[in-house]
């Protein structure tokens, strides 16, 4: 049940202008319609996106090895709930909210609320591109393996 919180914090993404924690809101203006790539404490990576409605896509590759899978959660799994971006996920026995700390305008840190170390690292991707290979509102595109390189 960690790795589906640590697959939670690994698809949320995005913070304000500014370095230091994000409110719920300014989480949500940084993260909706923007991929990240992700990288978690105990080695699960991928890439994913939020949409408006609280829905994830995306791809997880456990502990960083064997196959890449292509995940998706259904709309409302990611909430606002007062001040907190929280996650509700069958099968879990609690919703887990989330500290957002943002890095600066492409990357920002989640973790577990009370549980600091079980945190996952997020970097904006393709923002360096001129125009973007993918329209924002249909599909994601995902690539069938990770690689190190966040500029394709």
């Amino acid at each position: 049940m960690l790795r589906g919180a640590a697959f939670m914090v690994g698809l949320l993404a995005a913070l304000p202008a500014v370095a230091g924690e994000m409110t719920a809101e300014e989480a949500r203006h940084f993260v909706i319609g923007k991929t990240f790539s992700y990288n978690c404490f105990e080695g699960t990576r991928g890439q994913g996106k939020v949409r408006a409605d609280g829905s994830v896509v995306g791809s997880i590759q456990f502990q960083g090895a064997g196959k890449v899978r292509y995940a998706v959660l259904p709309a409302n799994t990611l909430q606002v709930r007062g001040t907190s971006v929280c996650a509700s996920l069958r099968g879990l026995p609690f919703e887990p909210c989330f500290n957002l700390e943002k890095h600066d305008e492409y990357s920002f840190r989640g973790s577990i609320s009370g549980l600091g170390f079980a945190a996952c690292e997020f970097t904006r991707r393709g923002v360096a591109r001129a125009s973007n290979s993918h329209d924002d509102n249909g599909p994601l595109r995902l690539r069938s393996s990770l690689t190190a390189d966040n500029n394709r």
